[in-house]
């Protein structure tokens, strides 16, 4: 679902590539090979997949999310840098002494004269690993409710990606002066930002892990967690049918049945 996405995505928001130009649009859609992968879609794609997957399984959606938010940082650090091996999603010219030297060819027009670029890539790459960092202190750190970590994930990844797309200079559909993913950068980080306040005031005990068990009990409980096995319920409902019953003085009565 992540790889669908992203390239759902890439179509929808750039469809004057392939829009009029009949079979042969419509079959460029599918060439993932020619580029054209975005962020964004993969996270929606497999934001739904995990929902529909969990939902189905029975598992926790929000701790699924949780786990998930780390690795996927990992991962968009790791494979940012394919940008720079394509020389690809620079962003505009600078002196700077870590400036990105891009080959003539691929320099976009109206900037042939410019040899160095902003390396974009190798800031969100930083800034990925930094939030990877600071969420793994966080969750030690703080006690997180369930969902809090991708919810963290999302405003903390959000609030520089609306600066790196920014810097940007490809080609890119524009509304009201900022590029349509600035807009999406800026929706999400609303999102993430209501999201964790609203996780965090909001009461979510721990799911039963057996059927038949007791919820587990909230991280803000002090009070100490027993559980009892299924069977341990039946055999106390088992005394409980078979004790006798007793008076005010604690001693068996009588039935008289004549």
């Amino acid at each position: 679902m992540g790889v669908v996405g992203t390239r759902v995505y890439h179509v929808i928001s750039d469809i004057q590539l392939y829009n009029g130009r009949g079979l042969d649009g419509w079959i460029d859609t599918l060439k993932i090979w020619d580029g054209g992968l975005s962020i964004w879609g993969a996270v929606i794609g497999g934001a739904i997949a995990v929902i529909v997957l969990t939902r189905r399984r029975g598992l926790d959606t929000l701790r699924m999310m949780d786990a998930i938010a780390p690795g996927l940082l990992a991962a968009q650090a790791i494979g940012r840098w394919g940008n720079w091996a394509n020389q690809e999603l620079f962003g505009s010219p600078t002196n700077l002494p870590w400036g990105l030297e891009i080959s003539p060819a691929n320099r976009p027009v109206g900037y042939e004269t410019d040899a160095t670029f902003h390396p974009t890539f190798l800031y969100e790459s930083l800034w990925c690993l930094l939030i990877l960092g600071v969420l793994l202190w966080a969750e030690r750190r703080f006690r997180f409710r369930r969902g809090q970590s991708c919810a963290a994930y999302i405003a903390l990844y959000t609030s520089g990606r609306f600066a790196w797309e920014n810097l940007r200079i490809d080609a890119a559909n524009e509304f009201f002066g900022l590029r349509l993913n600035a807009w999406v950068t800026l929706g999400f980080f609303i999102f993430g930002v209501v999201w964790f306040i609203w996780l965090g005031r909001r009461d979510v005990p721990d799911p039963p892990l057996e059927p038949g068990l007791p919820p587990a009990r909230d991280f803000d409980d002090p009070a100490p967690l027993t559980r009892r096995k299924p069977a341990e319920d039946a055999d106390a409902a088992d005394n409980a049918d078979d004790a006798e019953p007793t008076g005010a003085d604690g001693q068996g009565e009588s039935v008289d049945t004549g």
